[in-house]
Order: structure tokens, then sequence, then C-alpha cells
């Protein structure tokens, strides 16, 4: 899967670069990613956990892409634009559990 990085800041998300698009505000410091919306559908939902290869703890996920994006995550790296510029774009592998959906009455 393709990884890229991005920061809570205006000009690379909106004007109000600290609410995710599932309405969660983004804290500098904090293992959170942004998944592509073609990936929602496989299991990546909204607080779901995610090991990411080179990393040794989890990450939520806590954001969505924009649509123009598909089989990607971004890992969220604060204000630290130097950082995330470091990171750039990476193949990595990725682990996950898909939630069990209750089907009792």
């Amino acid at each position: 899967m393709t990884a890229t990085a991005y920061n809570s800041l205006a000009y690379q998300t909106s004007s109000n670069p600290n609410i995710t698009a599932f309405g969660d505000s983004l804290k500098p410091g904090l293992r959170y990613i942004a998944v592509s919306r073609d990936l929602l559908d496989s299991g990546l939902v909204h607080n779901a956990k995610v090991k990411i290869q080179g990393f040794d703890s989890l990450f939520t996920v806590k954001d969505k892409m924009n649509r123009r994006w598909r089989k990607r995550i971004d890992i969220y790296m604060g204000i630290n634009v130097k950082k995330a510029k470091k990171w750039g774009k990476r193949r990595v592998q990725i682990e996950y559990c898909i939630p069990i959906k209750d089907t009792s009455p």
C-alpha cells in the first residue's frame, strides 16, 4: 500500500485543519491516519486500529482522504512539515482487524 504523510495546516487540508472528515479533533503527537475512501469498505473504518510496517505502535483511523486517492493511507505528522516531507511517499504493509458486525436481535 502507498503511504504518504500530512500535517494539520490549512494549506494542506482545509480552513479548519484540526477537524477531520469524521469530525474528530487532531492533536500533534497522536498516532492517526487518514485512509482513501475505497479502503473504508475493506474494514479500515473510523477508529480502526492499524499496524504500519516500520512503526512500533498502532495508529487509529481518524480521517478520510480526498476522493481522488485510492489504495492509500496518509500518516498524520502534526505540524512538522519537515518530518512529513522526509517521510515522502513509501510502499508499506499494514495489518488491521475487521470489526465483526453484531447480528443479534
